[in-house]
């Protein structure tokens, strides 16, 4: 197959020759052009028609944020990666983009040496693969679940949900804003939330969520005593927990190993939800790359709790979700625009539609 062709867009001339070299090393990726503003990226993308777009949204002349307002004029399938710093302004800017059709995104690394710069490579290349794998994709059929036979006419009865739980990682801000708004005021149950976001996003994230949610959303605090009509967001770099504490559920959080190269991750949460709520969890596994939140829902799925995962071809990447399915774990597949409104039915436990 033909090298996937990259375009770089960053203000700074040292950025530009070291992501080139970072995305250069690897057989399969092509840079073929770098831009050091958003008139030359435009331009660029218009000659060259690259396949992903690496962009740095503080560039002079037309700033990102105008860049990619052009571009999904322009070029509205083409993936950009947005490669922005680990502050408060950056973060502001790199959820804006996000909602302005970004596809993805990665933080630079400030410091930390040889390791941190070979993660970030490991991440870029990454995610640059997955996202034109998903570009080139035909759109598939609704994915059933594997292993259920027809539904029945009579539906067993389920647990009663005692919390949700989510997953998410690429693709996860927008889509969990469609899913969360949907959300009544009267939600019944708590709800915990695992996104793939590095420290200060997450905080960022959850002011965001709060604004357009009817619920209340926060960043968890450990020691915060978990409660209905409450949704709380895992840190970034620490893993979200609950721990019983006699009557009552506390959120707790630790800096453990990543798992599946994640800090917070899915698994962490599901597995914790699992031992404290037992069947009453609903756990939810939403867009993302990667596998994490399987051996989660293995746990929650031993307590008898609930599975439920966002249809992949609904999401920007489908990893996550497909995992579940093809391990045969029997969860609800369910499209993005439906799966708001299916989370409260469970949660509030309204009979499904005839």
């Amino acid at each position: 197959m033909a090298p996937i062709r990259i375009l770089v867009a960053d203000n700074s001339a040292v950025a530009r020759r070291e992501i080139s070299q970072m995305l250069g090393a690897d057989p399969d990726l092509d840079v073929v052009a770098t831009a050091s503003t958003g008139r030359i990226t435009l331009e660029r993308v218009g000659q060259l028609h690259p396949d992903v777009l690496v962009l740095e949204l503080a560039i002079p002349d037309l700033s990102g944020m105008d860049v990619l307002k052009a571009l999904r004029k322009q070029a509205p399938s083409l993936p950009v990666l947005v490669f922005s710093a680990l502050t408060e302004s950056a973060g502001n800017l790199t959820l804006d983009a996000l909602a302005l059709g970004a596809s993805d995104y990665i933080t630079k690394p400030s410091s930390g040496g040889t390791p941190v710069l070979e993660r970030a490579r490991e991440q870029l290349i990454a995610k640059i693969k997955a996202l034109h794998a998903r570009s080139r994709q035909e759109p598939q059929p609704a994915i059933a679940p594997r292993g259920i036979p027809e539904p029945p006419k009579v539906q067993p009865r389920l647990p009663r949900v005692a919390v949700v739980a989510i997953g998410a990682s690429t693709g996860g801000p927008n889509m969990l804003t469609e899913v969360l708004s949907e959300f009544p005021a009267d939600f019944p149950v708590p709800v915990l939330i695992t996104q793939h976001m590095p420290p200060v996003f997450t905080k960022l994230f959850a002011e965001r969520l709060n604004t357009v949610c009817r619920l209340q959303v926060r960043e968890a605090t450990p020691g915060e005593m978990v409660r209905a009509g409450q949704i709380w967001i895992a840190p970034g770099d620490y893993h979200l927990t609950v721990v019983r504490d006699g009557p009552m559920v506390r959120l707790a959080t630790h800096q453990g190993p990543p798992e599946n190269s994640c800090r917070p991750a899915v698994d962490v949460l599901f597995r914790s939800a699992a031992t404290v709520y037992g069947s009453g969890v609903l756990a939810v596994v939403m867009t993302g790359m990667g596998q994490d939140g399987l051996k989660g829902c293995q746990a929650v799925n031993q307590v008898s709790g609930q599975l439920m995962v966002q249809d992949p071809n609904t999401c920007i990447i489908g990893s996550m979700p497909r995992a579940v399915i093809q391990a045969g774990l029997s969860p609800q597949v369910v499209p993005l625009h439906d799966l708001g409104a299916e989370i409260v039915r469970r949660a509030t436990r309204i009979p499904p539609p005839i």
